[in-house]
């Protein structure tokens, strides 16, 4: 089953890089290396190797779900930091723009534990309060899409708008009460965001429900089929012989008895 889902995933990877009309101008692996994915995106190596926060691979112990195995490196390795931090991106023409943010919790198993805000350009909070085990669990891959506009200098987004320093947008990662903020991947397309290819849906709570029922279902009914003692004998498949044979015994002592009572 589970190679069946990364082949439709994987089928469904290459359709959509087919039809996409999207032009990438930034994409980094935070925390690790070079790396093209099975759309054509090549991702450069983290620009903030070595300056700013920890690089970390601790994710390569986990196979993650959502993604074939060729670019679960995207979510294995990530960069976090004890404070916010974040990536200066070049914008240099106007147009429709989406930011894609690739994210993996590989290390804590409860909710709760890791949650922060995503700010871009230092004025639009763009992802609020991001607890990724809550949203997807463990070693599972979850991406964030944020379209944005640039017009003239200025980047809208949620009709609010911020000026653009310096031909650049900056996204950072905001340092909340609850662990360090994280990222994993990030990549910027030039084109609208039905332009960029999506994670596969995950299974909903109503598909596990039913598939569940049906499980209990089938065992409800094996279990009815199963017989409660001992099989009953068919009454009808009795000898005959070993009923009768009690009355000829009874029937063989009477008659000497009788003859001996006639001649009195």
């Amino acid at each position: 089953m589970l190679f069946l889902h990364t082949l439709i995933f994987v089928l469904a990877s290459l359709l959509a890089g087919l039809s996409s009309a999207g032009d990438v101008i930034y994409a980094i692996n935070a925390g690790g290396e070079a790396h093209t994915d099975v759309f054509g995106i090549k991702y450069d190596r983290d620009p903030l190797h070595g300056k700013v926060g920890t690089a970390s691979d601790y994710g390569k112990q986990l196979l993650i779900g959502r993604v074939p195995p060729n670019d679960q490196i995207l979510y294995q390795t990530e960069r976090y930091h004890h404070n916010t931090f974040g990536y200066d991106i070049p914008i240099d023409h106007d147009g429709p723009y989406v930011m894609v943010l690739k994210f993996c919790e590989v290390y804590f198993n409860a909710p709760n534990m890791k949650v922060f805000d995503v700010v871009l350009n230092g004025d639009h909070t763009i992802v609020a309060d991001l607890d990724i085990f809550d949203r997807v669990g463990r070693g599972v891959a979850h991406d964030e899409y944020i379209p944005f506009t640039v017009v003239n200098g200025r980047l809208y987004y949620n009709q609010e708008e911020s000026d653009i320093r310096g031909g650049k947008i900056r996204v950072e990662f905001i340092k909340g009460y609850r662990d360090n903020p994280k990222v994993n991947s990030i990549y910027v397309m030039k084109g609208k965001l039905e332009d960029v290819p999506k994670l596969p849906a995950l299974p909903s709570e109503n598909e596990d429900w039913s598939k569940n029922e049906e499980a209990e279902e089938k065992a409800a009914s094996a279990k009815s089929r199963r017989p409660s003692g001992p099989k009953t004998p068919d009454p009808y498949s009795v000898d005959d012989s070993s009923i009768m044979l009690p009355v000829f015994i009874a029937i063989g002592a009477f008659l000497p008895l009788l003859f001996c009572l006639c001649k009195l």
